[in-house]
């Protein structure tokens, strides 16, 4: 008998039909009407759902099988607003992203009570505070050189700043909001693989240029690279760095494709594409083939800038590979004048899960990877690295300084301080904000006036935040960070220096070819020396 059960509200719908039919008079008010119209048409959907064939929850439970789809539909809100606690990372916790809007609208974000962290955890940090602590060093000092001798042009750039994200996956009114920004705070802004935009340029701040696999921007009709357009474009008083893009945390190794439907004439003139039609982003350069072709090739784009400083971004993979660039180095003496590593955990834009989850090396190890093989090679000094991946607190800021960044970058960050509300939504055109569509409608929805600012509140409170760990710590500068100073619980309880369980690579290493085949150097990795031997300057 209960097999039948789950017919009784479909039932129920068609006798509540026949009843408003036949038990109203003649003069039904308009309420009656709507009554029994909307009982025949959820009837007749429990009718089709009972002889469709694609659904089979459906048919075995005609219409209240839909309830199934809405409430999974609202799963996520569901679980962001009422289920998660504070501090669970789906990707951001709602404690990190309250703390961005509450910097952003510069509201106090002090929190009553004690911390939320679970500090008996294993893998809880922390700082360790000096009894002599410093004065705060005043922000406008929170900052670096990028460019060295090599440079015509070198740009002295903020340690917070906006990491790469492109006018297409970004609204017009996003880019500029952002781009107001870090005028208002005299940081950088990275223009990520779609090119500059006229929305980049409104309101003049400062602006690095990413070029991709695809040469957004500066490719010719077949899709290579336009040394020409490049040299127009680069010369741009606002574009004050060039970036050229390896890999990205969220899909490393990966291309991209756009569909033609979001091809519009706005998105075609920045790219330099047709419009209407689907565009390639290739998973790898056609303008290099190996380290040496990439050194000349970042030379070329140094030179035709004006001399600006030029470097690359990557996420961390095979190490082999990111020592063949670096044995490229010191063969030809030539040099990026940055290296901007993004950690795996990165991502703004959708990507394949299997990438999201499971390629390449998350921030801590392939920053502290390049750090000391740059240190060990002395080339530590002549190269500028900014790091970026789910950095989102002054903390996270000190913990890649101490790492080896000269500078971190922020994409999700500042798209919570532009109203971000993490709907996970940003891959279907349908961001609730206006950040992450390219529909008019809900574009008007963000106004880059209000939300610059925002963007410039939250950038100024973080920096803050560095600069007060800093002197907490006794350092004069949050340059100073270093691994010594942060304390990690380790999975048998004991906190231990982060300094401990990372290795350090001896200069020997890279001189000595009697290391061969030895099974650890100073506590380095086998894997690494093999790679290291394996590395060869002409090919990846």
């Amino acid at each position: 008998m209960t097999v039948w059960l789950r017919y009784v509200p479909w039932w129920l719908t068609g006798l509540l039909f026949l009843y408003t039919e036949l038990n109203t008079p003649e003069d039904i008010g308009y309420f009656t009407l709507l009554y029994s119209k909307l009982f025949a048409i959820l009837f007749l959907i429990g009718l089709y759902d009972l002889f469709q064939q694609q659904h089979s929850i459906n048919r075995n439970y005609p219409l209240i099988g839909h309830l199934r789809y809405l409430l999974e539909s609202i799963r996520p809100e569901i679980r962001q607003y009422f289920v998660e606690s504070d501090e669970d990372k789906v990707p951001f916790s709602r404690a990190q992203r309250s703390l961005v809007y509450q910097r952003a609208k510069k509201e106090s974000s002090q929190r009553p009570f004690g911390t939320l962290e679970h500090t008996e955890a294993s893998g809880y940090q922390t700082l360790l505070h000096s009894l002599n602590p410093q004065p705060i060093v005043d922000l406008t000092h929170l900052r670096t050189v990028v460019g060295s001798e090599q440079c015509l042009q070198p740009y002295s750039i903020s340690l917070f700043n906006i990491s790469a994200m492109s006018f297409g996956a970004l609204s017009a009114n996003a880019i500029m909001a952002l781009n107001r920004g870090a005028k208002l705070g005299q940081f950088i802004q990275d223009t990520g693989e779609g090119s500059v935009s006229p929305y980049h340029l409104q309101y003049q701040g400062d602006l690095i240029w990413q070029i991709a696999s695809g040469y957004f921007g500066c490719r010719t009709q077949e899709g290579l690279f336009d040394l020409q357009r490049f040299s127009e474009v680069s010369n741009k008083p606002n574009i004050k760095m060039i970036e050229i893009k390896l890999s990205q945390g969220a899909k490393p190794g990966h291309g991209g494709v756009l569909p033609g439907a979001k091809v519009t004439a706005e998105i075609a003139m920045t790219r330099s594409i047709p419009v209407g039609e689907t565009c390639t982003s290739p998973a790898k350069h056609s303008a290099f083939n190996n380290p040496i072709e990439l050194l000349d090739f970042i030379n070329l784009l140094r030179d035709k800038s004006g001399g600006k400083p030029v470097g690359i971004k990557l996420c961390i993979g095979q190490p082999k590979e990111w020592f063949a660039l670096v044995k490229a180095m010191i063969i030809t003496r030539q040099h990026p004048d940055f290296i901007v590593i993004d950690g795996a955990e990165g991502g703004t834009g959708a990507a394949p899960i299997e990438f999201v989850d499971h390629v390449g090396l998350p921030l801590e190890d392939g920053l502290h990877l390049v750090n000391q093989t740059l240190l060990a090679c002395g080339l530590r000094g002549k190269i500028k690295i900014g790091a970026s991946g789910k950095i989102i607190s002054g903390f996270d800021l000190f913990k890649v300084l101490a790492l080896g960044a000269d500078w971190g970058n922020s994409a999700r960050g500042f798209m919570f301080a532009l109203g971000c509300i993490q709907s996970l939504s940003c891959h279907t055109d349908t961001c609730p904000t206006g950040i992450a569509t390219q529909n008019k409608q809900r574009q008007k929805a963000l106004n880059p006036e209000d939300k610059g600012v925002r963007v410039w509140n939250y950038h100024d409170a973080t920096l803050k935040a560095l600069a007060e760990l800093a002197a907490s710590v006794g350092l004069q500068h949050p340059s100073q960070a270093n691994l010594e100073l942060i304390m990690e619980r380790q999975s048998k309880g004991q906190l231990m220096p982060l300094s401990n369980k990372l290795y350090r690579f001896p200069q020997s290493l890279f001189t000595d070819t009697s290391l061969t085949n030895k099974p650890y150097v100073e506590g380095v990795p086998n894997y690494l020396i093999d790679a290291w031997n394996q590395a060869s300057a002409v090919t990846f």
